[in-house]
């Protein structure tokens, strides 16, 4: 819990201001209708108008909560708190309607959204509110055993949601930096494979380059046929290149091991043990695709199998069809599992990668439940990789 309170009030600004959604507004019909209600049924209620104007600042305070949760903080305690010692004061009692417990929504609100700076300030409001409160509340009764448990117990009370509003914020922010390192290590992969294939373009460069200056002089049609080479090789390698400048990497060695590509789904097709069965089926047009679209198709499939092979359940197939036509090349993976009891989720860390490849590289990736049964997996790349 420290190192979640030191990170949040660590943050100089609201990171991912909110917006008001549905929820909010349903929720605020909920709880006029409640007042309304509360205020037919009930005849022990003190100083009704000002009840109805106090539940009304509150109401509008949990509206604005998302947007604006310091001063929701601010408006709502201090209305409640010069509501209550006006009560006490003047001996009437305690003044409001049970519709006021929407201002527990409001602690949450202050650690989920606001920024460090607000949320201190907001928590030092809440904290002197409680206590002022506490202090009416004994002052009224003559007794310091209820001071002691009005003001620690609405203290506690109220820190609670305070809390659960910070941890749901570490975790969020927990799960968008893992899915940020998920992306980052996609195009490093790639990267690495696309600084394979330029090495091989350049180095193909070179020795044709070298051959066509050797035979220059006593063969000169051989040295064009070199710089027609020559040409071809330095524009594969710049469309690579330009797919290199928009990923990123480490400045880490080549693997050495050859890259793998669409001829190479069909070692994934097995039909052992208790395994769902995969089969694999290539079809269409696929010549020409570019080394990086190559790579990245065995991959897309690898990981999809992977996927429905561990968490597909009661799956007993799984099947793979890669089909190529005049400009894309097209990937469907369908397992017939149970999608229902499945524990996979649209925003699980391996399809954030396979996403992120696959628009690198200028295509589209779905992944989903099938209408009837089953998990599918449906890329879309085109053959030249990303247009320049």
């Amino acid at each position: 819990m420290r190192d979640t309170l030191r990170s949040l009030l660590a943050e100089p600004r609201v990171p991912n201001p909110p917006v008001r959604v549905w929820r909010d507004w349903a929720l605020m019909a909920v709880f006029v209708f409640a007042s309304g209600l509360e205020l037919l049924l009930r005849d022990d209620i003190v100083w009704p108008a000002v009840s109805i104007a106090l539940t009304a600042v509150l109401l509008l305070a949990v509206f604005w909560r998302r947007t604006y949760p310091l001063a929701a903080v601010a408006i709502a305690f201090g209305a409640m708190t010069a509501t209550n010692l006006a009560g006490v004061i003047t001996g009437a009692g305690d003044v409001g309607l049970y519709a006021a417990g929407a201002l527990l929504l409001l602690p949450y609100a202050l650690f989920r959204w606001a920024s460090g700076r607000d949320a201190a300030i907001g928590l030092a409001i809440i904290v002197v509110s409680a206590e002022v409160n506490g202090v009416a509340i004994a002052m009224a009764d003559s007794s310091s055993a209820v001071l002691f448990e009005a003001f620690f117990g609405s203290v506690l009370f109220l820190l609670l949601p305070a809390a659960i509003g910070a941890l749901v914020r570490y975790e969020i922010k927990a799960r968008a930096s893992e899915m940020e390192q998920v992306k980052l290590r996609e195009r490093e992969q790639l990267a690495r494979e696309l600084h394979d294939t330029v090495a091989h373009h350049v180095s193909a460069i070179v020795i044709q380059a070298q051959a066509g200056r050797t035979v220059a002089e006593s063969h000169p049609g051989a040295a064009a046929d070199a710089l027609v080479v020559i040409e071809e090789e330095a524009s594969l390698t710049l469309a690579e290149m330009r797919l290199m400048v928009s990923a990123l990497r480490d400045d880490q060695d080549a693997e050495l091991t050859p890259q793998r590509g669409v001829v190479d789904i069909e070692r994934l097709a097995r039909n052992t043990g208790n395994a769902p069965a995969i089969s694999v089926e290539l079809s269409g047009d696929l010549e020409d695709l570019g080394s990086s679209v190559d790579a990245a198709m065995y991959r897309l499939a690898q990981e999809s199998i992977t996927n429905a092979v561990r968490h597909a359940h009661n799956a007993t197939s799984i099947s793979v069809s890669v089909t190529g036509d005049d400009t894309n090349v097209h990937l469907s993976v369908r397992d017939d599992g149970d999608a229902k009891s499945t524990g996979r989720k649209l925003a699980g860390y391996g399809i954030v990668g396979m996403h992120e490849r696959a628009t690198l590289l200028g295509g589209t990736l779905e992944a989903g439940p099938d209408t009837d049964k089953g998990w599918s997996v449906n890329a879309v790349l085109p053959k030249a990789g990303m247009p320049a």
